[in-house]
This record gives C-alpha cells, sequence and structure tokens, in this order.
C-alpha cells in the first residue's frame, strides 16, 4: 500500500493535482503545518491551488519510511522552493529561494491516503524569506 504514497509525492513534484487527489480517500484528514484540519478532497484541492499560487516547489533527497502493518507510512525530504506570491501573514513574496527539511506522515486504506500530516519549521522558512 505505500507506493500509494510515492504516487502521491510523483504527482506533487509534477503539480499535478489532480493526480495526488486521486490518491487520497474521499474523507481524507489534511493536518497542515499551521492551521485547522481539512477534511476532504475539496478542501484538500483548495489548499493545493493556493499553495500552488504561492509557491513552486520541489521535493527532493525524499525516503519513505512504511509500516504497512499499522496501514502508516511516513517521509521526509528537503523542499527546494521559490516564495512567488505574498501570503496572507506572511513576509512579502519577491521570488526568494528557500530550502527547508520536511516530512509527512500518513495513514492508509483500502489503497488510499486517508490521512497527511505535514511539519517543517516555520520560523526558518519566514527567516529565509525576510
Amino acid at each position: 500500500m505505500p507506493h500509494i504514497v510515492k504516487q502521491y509525492f510523483d504527482a506533487f513534484n509534477a503539480k499535478d493535482i489532480p493526480a495526488m487527489l486521486a490518491c487520497l480517500s474521499d474523507d481524507v484528514a489534511h493536518h497542515v503545518n499551521e492551521g485547522t484540519v481539512r477534511l476532504g478532497k475539496e478542501a484538500f484541492a483548495e489548499f493545493c491551488t493556493h499553495m500552488a499560487l504561492c509557491y513552486d516547489e520541489t521535493l527532493v533527497d525524499m525516503v519513505i519510511f512504511e509500516a504497512p502493518e499499522f496501514d502508516r507510512a511516513a517521509a521526509e525530504y528537503v523542499v527546494e522552493g521559490r516564495y512567488i506570491t505574498t501570503d496572507d501573514g506572511l513576509p512579502e513574496a519577491r521570488g526568494q529561494r528557500y530550502t527547508l527539511t520536511a516530512g509527512s506522515f500518513f495513514d492508509l486504506a483500502d489503497g488510499k491516503i486517508t490521512r497527511v500530516t505535514t511539519r517543517y519549521n516555520l520560523n526558518d522558512w519566514i527567516s529565509q524569506v525576510s
């Protein structure tokens, strides 16, 4: 089942939101680094559309960890990005480049991702783009 996590990240790097959504259950719970939990594919799609407007990111040095007996997976990676449009409450975007280490955690069921939790150091990102 964790191959779905690789498909999800391949779709992310291809900037293919429909392919990312195809990896998710209809009732996916999306736990973002800062903010509330978003429930369902529609909320996830809205988040992805917003992120694509503000950030141009590629994930590299990906390592995926699997725990199939618990229907879970995790990934550690480096985010190479460019801040392209100012996001609400954050510093002004001027095309600044940034590099962050990050991790994501997943619950899996019936061949789909049912939970996505992503963590990174927001203060490090703010420092890099300020």
